[in-house]
């Protein structure tokens, strides 16, 4: 039963793509399972399924993952009679097994987790997908469990943080030099393999001979491992190429360790690419999957930058966009040989040097569809492969990089948070106009994936305190109120200075010169509600909000007046508008009138009754409050 199930998966082998072929070969392996059979079956429709949609790495490992799940589970259930599990057949009952796995399968995982979620529809999609082969029969109660809904929970996804700024700072400049140290290395091996020549002719320990053989197609690593032996046969120059900084040798997987060495030394490796998908996210703020599948025809130059064809697999949308570049006028620089050596945070001049360090591997690789991201790879076969760049590979990952350059993260490595710190240069750009950082999808994709992140908080906890801070200040910046004793004691000497008036302001003041009507003003022409020299226009309407007013007792009976005014509109003018419109000025009339005594108020009322005192208003503010 083994034999068969590798086989039917080595046939699905044959088909499918070599790229294909290779990412799954060592995935499902039905030989670790009782219920071997059932894993052949699962494996057959998850081989085709993946070289049929062209799913993603991360998408085929949770496929993989759900079908490993799932055989383990059944091996605990069925025990014994595991051998016998076939979604073709009605005993044992695996729609039974299989509704019990998916109630158990959230204990297996952190409390939220989206994971539990993810395996058991992976799961059904396979089964759902062999159900409509006309040749493939599966158990009715199987394909009724397949069909109808998953009672697993589906979990809650936590939203990733962004960058903060000085990570990304030394993740950038880790990857610049990262690029400029990988253009060194490939120039100075290519150089060497210039000045070698076939190893039969010369030596299998010369590396301008192995760096010759390898760049004409001459030789293969395995030759290469064959050829050499035991590294207590190689020259110090060979062990010093793989010498750990401890001085001690790797033990047995010495000539591979070589291999992928000298190979580095001609073409970009896995961990080589990570650096300019930093960079192109960085510099376009662009998804990482994006700027990682970029081609050949997808990179038009223009002659103000350069234009992407880009896609976004998810929507199953193709669009473009345009970078230009910054003029050399404006980044203060000049155009020198050394110049060109050093960073420049533009996406046209880091996909010419992408392009540049990958041309040779994209010539061997040969890819139909002409990806940019081409690698060099010495398999465990220790055959040499030019394929296109998995940023996933184990010993490869986003993680490794920043470790090997010495880059320190606080969270999860994950290269979409520098994706969301560029959102968030955008936002802080445009002054938090979201149309502008969502200019690659919607808005409502925005604020529930990226608004969240700290700096964003950050920044709308500074605008909410900025807006509190300037409405308590006008608040507080209101009339400066005398009473009797205080205007008395001015008339006689200087005290008003003591408080902020000059000479001649403190004069005018108390001569009448600085009237308003409803209060005095120390500067109608340094006005909070009207340009800087110029009359204010908002008075007699608004001086109760303005810290130039000046309040005295003699004006009591126009403000008694200008509060039986303010009432008036009140009762007329709806709640909401009039606090908009009139609330600041309600609130401070009604503090200074509260100052005042009954016998103050009642002498005010009695002058304007005997002396027919009239509220002095513009015309406009009588035009406005009738209409």
């Amino acid at each position: 039963m083994l034999e068969q199930a590798l086989g039917r998966i080595g046939e699905r082998m044959v088909r499918a793509s070599s790229a294909t072929k290779r990412n799954l070969t060592s995935r499902i392996l039905p030989g670790k399972y009782a219920c071997s059979h059932l894993a052949g079956e699962l494996a057959d429709e998850w081989v085709e399924y993946v070289e049929a949609a062209g799913l993603a790495a991360g998408t085929v490992q949770s496929y993989q993952q759900a079908i490993d799940n799932l055989c383990t589970s059944v091996d605990a259930q069925l025990s014994e009679d595991a051998f016998r599990a076939s979604l073709g057949m009605d005993q044992p009952d695996l729609a039974r097994v299989v509704a019990t796995w998916e109630r158990t399968l959230p204990s297996g995982f952190p409390p939220s987790s989206m994971r539990p979620a993810i395996l058991a529809g992976a799961i059904r999609v396979l089964i759902r997908r062999r159900a409509e082969h006309p040749e493939r029969p599966v158990a009715a109660r199987v394909t009724a469990l397949a069909k109808a809904g998953s009672g697993v929970p589906i979990g809650e996804n936590e939203e990733l943080d962004e960058f903060s700024r000085t990570e990304k700072q030394a993740m950038v400049r880790a990857a610049w030099a990262a690029v400029i140290a990988m253009e060194k290395r490939l120039e100075t091996g290519w150089g060497m393999a210039g000045q070698g020549r076939h190893p039969r002719d010369g030596s299998w320990m010369s590396i301008p001979d192995l760096l010759w053989g390898l760049a004409h197609d001459a030789i293969t690593p395995s030759q290469i491992s064959d050829e050499l032996g035991p590294p207590r046969g190689w020259t110090e120059e060979l062990r010093s190429c793989i010498r750990r900084p401890d001085g001690s040798l790797p033990a047995t997987t010495a000539r591979t360790v070589l291999t992928r060495w000298l190979v580095a030394q001609l073409w970009p490796n896995t961990l080589d690419l990570h650096a300019f998908r930093v960079l192109l996210v960085d510099a376009t703020a662009h998804p990482p999957e994006e700027m990682s599948k970029l081609t050949e025809d997808g990179v038009e130059f223009t002659p103000g930058g350069v234009r992407f064809t880009l896609v976004r697999k998810r929507a199953k949308r193709r669009y473009y966009r345009a970078f230009k570049d910054t003029s050399l006028e404006m980044a203060d620089v000049i155009e020198t040989k050394e110049f060109t050596d050093q960073p420049r945070r533009e996406p046209s001049a880091i996909v010419k040097r992408l392009m540049a360090v990958t041309e040779r591997a994209r010539l061997r690789a040969a890819d139909p569809e002409g990806n940019l991201f081409v690698r060099a790879v010495v398999d465990v076969d220790r055959g040499l492969r030019f394929c296109e760049w998995n940023p996933e590979a184990p010993l490869a990952r986003f993680s490794r990089w920043l470790e090997a350059h010495g880059v320190a993260v606080k969270g999860k490595t994950d290269i979409r948070r520098l994706r969301k710190s560029g959102k968030v240069e955008k936002v802080v750009a445009s002054r938090g106009h979201i149309q502008e950082a969502a200019d690659d999808h919607y808005e409502e994709t925005f604020k529930n994936h990226y608004a969240q992140g700290t700096t964003l908080r950050v920044i709308s906890a500074e605008v909410i305190n900025s807006a509190q801070e300037h409405w308590l200040s006008q608040a507080l910046e209101g009339p400066t109120v005398l009473s009797q004793e205080a205007a008395q004691a001015a008339e006689e000497g200087t005290q008003l200075q003591t408080l902020g008036l000059t000479a001649k302001e403190a004069d005018d003041l108390v001569q009448g010169e600085l009237d308003m009507g409803v209060t005095h003003c120390k500067n109608p022409y340094d006005s909070p509600f009207s340009p800087a020299g110029e009359l204010c226009a908002v008075a007699p309407l608004r001086c109760l909000e303005c810290r130039n007013a000046w309040v005295l007792p003699s004006q009591l009976p126009q403000l008694l007046l200008f509060s039986d005014h303010v009432e008036r509109v009140r009762r007329r003018m709806a709640p909401e508008r009039f606090t908009a419109f009139w609330g600041q000025s309600y609130v401070n009339l009604q503090a200074v009138l509260e100052d005042r005594t009954e016998q103050e108020v009642a002498l005010a009322r009695k002058h304007i009754a005997e002396d027919d005192i009239t509220l002095d208003l513009p015309l406009a503010a009588h035009v406005e409050f009738d209409a």
